[in-house]
């Protein structure tokens, strides 16, 4: 269905449909929900582009991709984030711009597609702990959101995050309640604010348990299989090796399995594994019991929360700041148990 014959079934102009889905203020209450009915009811969704000219928008949403370091955007992480992002922007009838930049260059791209007018607004992704991106895009007064925080940005901006710090505390002191006291961590790259968080989560808990940490038992890199597997052979080969293993990611976890497997131990039983669950769409912890015990957290429903909190950032672009934080929930799974004490 188009606007004209939507128009007619209504019996209003064409002008006044689209300036009723639209938000237009001078449309009063009572015409917006009999149109926003109308529109539901009979499937109408308006053009993109015809809706950027109306509301002089672009009608586009970006979000910027370096791809010329190690980074933790490009995953399937990433890839379920979208995938509740896109659903949001249908709804409201945004469309999304992937521009892929060299490290060196994202800010640039930042400027271009705001300047261009390409966009309406900008997700920013992967904070690292001090992330310029933020007062660049304050600067220019694009409208943004951040997927996660910046520790040393102390200016507002508006974010979704989860409770990095608080998860991998509670994590560890599942563990640690277990008996188990060489608790190894196999971390994201902590340049970036995320996995910074965790690893203050982890040594709070070892702090409040007379722990020091090891720093055998503590390492970063970019959460691939491959690390995970490597590192972990690593920690077993050492004179006292870790009884428990903490992986920042299912994808890591995968690797941290391998290795247990491949020297013929078993997780829950000889050594314990709690890892963080993003419930990806195709990378389920398992089906009615979980395989691992882990802090789960939906990065798909924060794609959708980050992309509504833009949308009304957009549309509201004078309004304060706003954040939401969401606590990740602890699953048991079957990967833990109590200390085997030597």
């Amino acid at each position: 269905m188009n606007l004209k014959e939507l128009s007619e079934i209504l019996g209003l102009s064409q002008t006044t449909v689209s300036r009723a889905i639209n938000g237009y203020p001078e449309v009063s209450e009572a015409t917006r929900r009999r149109v926003e009915a109308a529109a539901l009811e009979h499937n109408y969704r308006p053009n993109s582009r015809a809706k950027g000219l109306a509301t002089g928008r672009a009608m586009v949403i970006g979000h910027v991709i370096p791809t010329s370091s190690q980074h933790e955007l490009v995953n399937p992480i990433f890839g379920d984030f979208v995938a509740g992002a896109a659903q949001v922007y249908s709804e409201h009838g945004y469309d999304m711009m992937f521009t892929h930049v060299d490290d060196r260059e994202e800010e640039s791209a930042y400027r271009s597609l705001y300047k261009r007018g390409a966009v309406d607004g900008v997700i920013l992704q992967g904070p690292k702990t001090h992330d310029r991106r933020i007062d660049l895009l304050s600067q220019l007064n694009v409208p943004f959101v951040v997927h996660g925080r910046s520790s040393r940005v102390h200016q507002p901006y508006s974010w979704v995050d989860m409770n990095n710090k608080r998860a991998f505390q509670r994590a560890t002191e599942f563990l640690l309640d277990l008996g188990h006291r060489r608790i190894a961590l196999i971390n994201g790259l902590e340049a970036l604010d995320f996995a910074a968080r965790r690893r203050t989560g982890y040594l709070t808990a070892l702090q409040q348990a007379g722990i020091a940490p090891d720093p055998e038992l503590m390492s970063s890199s970019e959460m691939t299989e491959i690390f995970g597997h490597a590192k972990t052979r690593a920690m077993l080969e050492l004179e006292n090796p870790p009884t428990a293993i903490l992986a920042a990611s299912m994808i890591s976890a995968l690797g941290v399995r391998r290795a247990l497997e491949e020297k013929g131990l078993r997780m829950g039983r000889d050594i314990s594994v709690v890892t963080h669950d993003d419930e990806l769409s195709y990378l389920k912890n398992g089906a009615d019991i979980p395989i691992f015990t882990a802090t789960r957290s939906s990065v798909r429903m924060a794609g959708e929360e980050v992309a509504k909190m833009l949308i009304e950032r957009i549309a509201r672009p004078d309004a304060q700041p706003s954040s939401l934080l969401f606590e990740a929930e602890l699953i048991l799974g079957q990967s833990t148990g109590p200390c085997r004490q030597a």
